[in-house]
């Protein structure tokens, strides 16, 4: 597959929105903290990447599937731990923000 000048802006720009969610998804998975971490946003959002990954198929825009496919699995471990560490947290154990 041969990239133009615009499409390599498009991975670029990916690359860059992509790399922000991996200091979140080390964070969480270190911590198991999740309960500053909004379910309905997370939710919305993973929704909305899953979208955009579908139009990027749709229209056969690399950089659009690229950057969504990488995000999506992103979002949605954030989502997976959001759910899994934030169930019936111990008043000390992870989940829970010190008092």
């Amino acid at each position: 597959m041969e990239l133009d000048m615009l499409e390599m802006l498009g991975v670029v720009a990916g690359c860059c929105t992509t790399a922000a969610f991996m200091p979140q998804v080390i964070h969480t998975w270190r911590t198991k903290s999740v309960y500053d971490i909004s379910l309905r946003m997370y939710s919305l959002f993973t929704f909305g990447v899953f979208l955009w990954l579908v139009y990027g198929i749709s229209i056969g825009s690399f950089s659009i599937i690229l950057a969504n496919a990488v995000t999506l699995v992103l979002a949605f471990s954030i989502l997976v731990m959001k759910i899994v560490y934030g169930r019936a947290p111990s008043e000390k154990g992870p989940g829970r923000r010190p008092k």
